[in-house]
């Protein structure tokens, strides 16, 4: 069996022929309406995404302060996962240190493994007093603003293409639709017997 060779042409839709319908055009024009507006569009949500996330971490991190806390129990030499091959160097324990207001807190927290009871170990306490993590480090900040906006410019893209793909469908179906009632007019002339 001999296999058909499809050639496929640009732009056939733009171009004045016989054959174009007026549903072409407008697919046409559907198409690249959602391009440019999914490249316009993502990249303004992925600015305005991106501009929120780093607001967001500023906010959190002006927020968090150092402090020292004191090493309540006993913690552990490092720990070896063997199944994995992984070195835990850092393990939970318990600490207290004194909050801003002068209030005694105790919590757990992450600390060196291998470190004495009764050892002063630093730690980070958001604006209420509690625990919270070391703030990030500026690359950390940097590459998860921009992964943010880069999601939220792909996530906002993806959407106007699949919008505008639906209308084009349904464009395409009303085309096949019309095409369907003018084949039954122009069958039903042609089933006529002359004579």
């Amino acid at each position: 069996m001999r296999k058909i060779k499809r050639v496929k042409v640009l732009g056939w839709r733009w171009r004045r022929n016989e054959l174009r319908r007026h549903s072409d055009a407008v697919e046409a024009w559907i198409v690249l309406g959602a391009w440019a507006l999914a490249t316009a569009g993502g990249a303004v949500a992925g600015v305005a995404g991106a501009q929120t996330v780093a607001a967001a971490q500023a906010r959190d991190e002006a927020e968090r302060r150092p402090a020292t806390a004191v090493l309540l129990d006993t913690v552990p030499r490092g720990a070896r996962d063997v199944a994995i091959g992984v070195d835990y160097n850092r393990v939970k324990a318990k600490v207290r240190w004194t909050d801003a207001q002068g209030t005694v807190r105790t919590a757990t927290a992450d600390v060196k493994a291998g470190t004495d009871v009764g050892s002063t170990v630093p730690v980070w306490t958001d604006g209420h007093g509690h625990l919270t993590g070391e703030p990030a480090s500026p690359g950390k900040a940097t590459a998860r603003t921009v992964a943010a906006g880069m999601g939220v410019g792909l996530t906002g893209g993806l959407f106007v293409l699949a919008g505008g793909r639906l209308i084009r469908l349904r464009v395409e179906r009303r085309a096949t639709e019309q095409w369907g009632e003018e084949w039954e007019q122009t069958g039903a002339r042609w089933g006529r017997r002359t004579g």
